[in-house]
């Protein structure tokens, strides 16, 4: 089997393609025969050694991929069934999806949904994955379209983009967030009613004028803070990226004040 294989020497990351025998796959009790696999933000931060995305080495990048059982332990799957995984530490601390083969635990594999097919599980990926459970944390809190303007922030981006599409679809007015100008005209197609420019989310106050009914934010950092004070009373915040950093100090007291319930997505 051939496989991306990363590997750390002087304190670099090393890419390269390596052939590998089955047995030198990790422990599980099912091993798939890899069909596609998505490339996501934080494979390309690990593939590139740009962030501390791998505890160990040697790693096989890929934190998704869609395929079908090779061989199984697990009564759950059988060999020749379709299946895919995403998250569960794989890519990271577990070997990955960029192979052609993967091994991994039965409780980490979700059966392939009928009419869904592998390539297309993964054209969604891990991205659309989580944009789709922001929008369903929108909605579990009570949010509809006629209660007002929902923002996305990081909107060209994987989740944000695909949350922009999802929420159109549902009716919902959506304003777009996103730092590239060259992304206007895309963001428009997706569905957004209006772009707003990363810039006016630079600094924030406290207290904000009311603006939006709830919130899908991929950015963290001054971005969410500044999203948090703009929220409306009963608002609701899906937080699931940090692409900005990690130093959010958001104003506390007007969350609480606006009950907004912040929703994370991680494993």
């Amino acid at each position: 089997m051939q496989a991306l294989i990363l590997e750390q020497q002087d304190g670099k990351t090393l890419a390269s393609v390596q052939h590998l025998e089955e047995s030198q796959l990790p422990a599980g009790d099912v091993t798939v025969d890899v069909h596609w696999s998505s490339l996501n933000y934080k494979d390309a931060l690990a593939i590139t050694g740009k962030g501390k995305i791998i505890r160990h080495f040697p790693m096989i990048p890929g934190i998704d991929f869609a395929g079908t059982v090779h061989a199984s332990e697990d009564p759950r799957f059988h060999a020749g069934q379709e299946v895919l995984l995403t998250g569960w530490g794989v890519g990271e601390n577990h070997w990955g999806g960029l192979a052609e083969r993967a091994r991994v635990k039965g409780d980490w594999l979700v059966a392939l949904p009928a009419g869904l097919s592998s390539r297309n599980a993964m054209i969604i990926g891990t991205a659309g994955f989580t944009a789709m459970l922001c929008v369903m944390a929108l909605e579990d809190a009570g949010i509809r379209p006629q209660d007002g303007e929902i923002v996305v922030t990081g909107a060209s981006g994987g989740v944000g983009s695909t949350a922009v599409a999802l929420l159109h679809k549902l009716g919902y007015q959506v304003a777009a967030v996103s730092g590239r100008e060259s992304t206007h005209g895309y963001l428009k197609s997706l569905g957004a009613n209006r772009i707003l420019s990363r810039d006016e989310f630079a600094e924030s106050r406290p207290l904000e004028k009311q603006l939006w009914a709830g919130a899908i934010d991929t950015v963290g950092d001054k971005v969410l803070a500044k999203v948090l004070a703009q929220m409306n009373y009963g608002g609701c915040v899906a937080a699931c990226g940090l692409a900005a950093a990690s130093r959010c100090r958001p104003p506390l007291c007007h969350s609480f004040c606006v009950m907004c319930v912040c929703k994370g997505w991680t494993r």
